[in-house]
């Protein structure tokens, strides 16, 4: 059987609310006192229960995190921002991947609710928040990310994903390219739908551009370079003379297909934008010109904002926050 509290109380010769305050409010107690309570710990070997804890509490020191794809790096890095706020409030980041599953994301959200976390932060797949409204209104504090949120009711971090279609097209149209294909999908991705609105925008304004559409079934790089293998094949009257991709991983696909397997030239015959400026973009076979996302002040704000719906309550409005993207110039593009 743990020791208990009572019995590092004894030992260390205070109260047992003197023990909880060192556990969880050190501040308010004296330091010799607590340098105490933490010898009695050590020497008993005594192991805080937090299920217990959070029983009494109500609510847990976790945060939930559901994100699209945590094998994509812009998800990894938001996911680490996220971790690092959370830690300077004595928050921890418990992370689930939904890889665009409308019944997996479902089953993480389902989770960490039955685990009463200090709030949730979610990428949703789809369209339907019902799930996520229903624990709003219990009194979770859910922030959705990487996903505008106003008009839901729901906190939000987002960056304008229609204005970073338009930045890609537009600086591809500037170039001279008149052929534009769109890479990415699937299509019930938010991302993907605003994305593509920015590139028809831009298309739209310049009477001799067309813009095919080429939907993938994932956003990763083996559907990037499937599609990347089917463009080198065509005959070169009939390639597009640019792409922008969804996402630098089928980018990056993309450009292995075109380089590696075919005598398609990078950006002579296609300029290649990608989406996100991962880490890798800089540094692929040809550096890749990509859309800019900033991924460390989504997933600290995102913290922030959950932060702040604890502290208000109901009292608060919902709060969008909508960061501008940026285009990184690099080789792929000339």
């Amino acid at each position: 059987m743990g020791v208990s509290m009572r019995e590092v109380a004894a030992a260390a010769g205070v109260s047992v609310g003197t023990v909880s305050n060192v556990l969880n409010s050190p501040g308010k107690v004296a330091e010799s006192t607590v340098a105490r309570v933490q010898a009695a710990i050590d020497e008993l070997g005594f192991v805080r229960n937090d299920a217990a804890r959070q029983l009494r509490a109500g609510r847990s020191r976790s945060v939930g995190l559901v994100v699209l794809d945590v094998g994509n790096p812009f998800f990894t890095d938001i996911a680490r921002a996220a971790e690092r706020r959370a830690a300077e409030h004595d928050l921890t980041v418990l992370l689930g991947t939904s890889d665009d599953d409308p019944a997996r994301e479902r089953s993480y959200v389902d989770a960490f609710d039955e685990q009463r976390v200090f709030g949730l932060l979610v990428s949703p797949v789809g369209d339907d928040l019902d799930r996520l409204a229903v624990i709003r209104d219990r009194g979770t504090p859910v922030v959705l990310v990487d996903r505008d949120g106003s008009g839901t009711g729901f906190d939000s971090v987002a960056v304008d994903d229609v204005a970073g279609g338009r930045l890609a097209v537009d600086h591809l149209l500037s170039a001279g390219r008149r052929r534009i294909a769109f890479v990415g999908g699937p299509a019930s991705l938010r991302q993907v739908h605003d994305r593509l609105l920015g590139a028809r925008a831009a298309v739209d304004d310049v009477t001799d551009a067309s813009l095919e559409i080429i939907e993938t079934p994932a956003l990763s790089v083996l559907a990037g370079r499937a599609v990347g293998e089917r463009v080198q094949r065509r005959d070169p009257a009939d390639r597009p003379d640019a792409v922008f991709c969804a996402n630098d991983l089928l980018a990056m696909g993309m450009l292995q297909a075109l380089t590696m397997l075919g005598d398609v030239r990078v950006p002579d015959d296609v300029a290649l934008v990608g989406y996100d400026d991962i880490d890798f973009a800089a540094s692929a076979v040809v550096a890749l010109t990509s859309v800019r996302q900033p991924t460390a002040r989504i997933g600290s704000t995102a913290v922030d904002l959950l932060l702040a719906a604890v502290d208000a309550g109901s009292r608060r409005p919902p709060e969008n926050i909508m960061f501008q993207p940026t285009l990184v110039v690099r080789a792929s593009t000339g």
